[in-house]
């Protein structure tokens, strides 16, 4: 899923209500059918307790931390240790991100893309349920951006595991959505199913798929519309 529209419009706080990072005044949070918040029924489950991988923006790395440690965050007990286990999920995760033998790097002696995994690996490495990534890749050159966007969505594919992503870039909107939700000062638009097969041009009433975009948006598929809270 796709949350995509202009800086300001509420996007990254639809991602940090859904992480726990902050408490909605009213409303109910779902994933997968299981209950996160709920203000009438006083639900509200723990961070910790979500099963929500959040990469953040400016990815939030701990500068004090190696690639490794940063990366097992998540997983590592009270005074820090970890099972048997959890230490070979580490390294198959690190691998898996090309990162192995910057294991033992700190993070200001990493590229952004190196960074990026880092990041991408921390939010991975425990298991989540679903991968909430903001703005990923904004802070990368154009460049870069461009490649590593190509090999993050093929990562996550591999993976499987379901992704939110946060951006304002139609690019990013057309590359890694399936749903997506169009945001506008503060409020959510229609929901728009993709669908898996695009064709390119605008629906039967002849309208965008995507409101506000143009150029990379307007190759994307016919969409199907359903009216929706978010």
């Amino acid at each position: 899923m796709v949350l995509f529209g202009p800086s300001g419009s509420g996007k990254s706080l639809t991602l940090r209500a859904v992480a726990g990072l902050l408490r909605p005044d009213a409303g109910v949070i779902r994933i997968d059918g299981r209950v996160l918040f709920d203000s009438r029924a006083g639900i509200d489950v723990p961070v910790r307790q979500r099963r929500v991988g959040f990469v953040f923006q400016d990815y939030a790395l701990f500068p004090h931390l190696t690639v490794r440690q940063n990366a097992a965050f998540g997983v590592r007990g009270l005074f820090g240790g970890m099972t048997r286990q959890m230490r070979s999920r580490v390294d198959e995760v690190l691998e898996l991100f090309g990162l192995s033998r910057l294991a033992g790097s700190l993070p200001r002696e990493l590229s952004g893309g190196q960074r990026q995994r880092v990041a991408l690996s921390r939010a991975v490495v425990p298991g989540p349920g679903v991968l909430l990534l903001d703005e990923p890749f904004s802070a990368l050159d154009l460049p870069l951006r461009s490649r590593l966007r190509e090999e993050v969505k093929g990562l996550l594919d591999q993976l499987g595991i379901p992704l939110i992503l946060v951006t304002h870039d139609p690019e990013e909107a057309v590359r890694f959505a399936q749903v997506a939700v169009p945001y506008r000062k503060g409020a959510t638009g229609e929901i728009i199913d993709c669908g898996e097969t695009p064709e390119e041009g605008p629906d039967e009433r002849g309208q965008s798929p995507w409101p506000g975009f143009h150029g990379a948006a307007d190759r994307l598929v016919r969409c199907t519309f359903d009216t929706a809270e978010v």
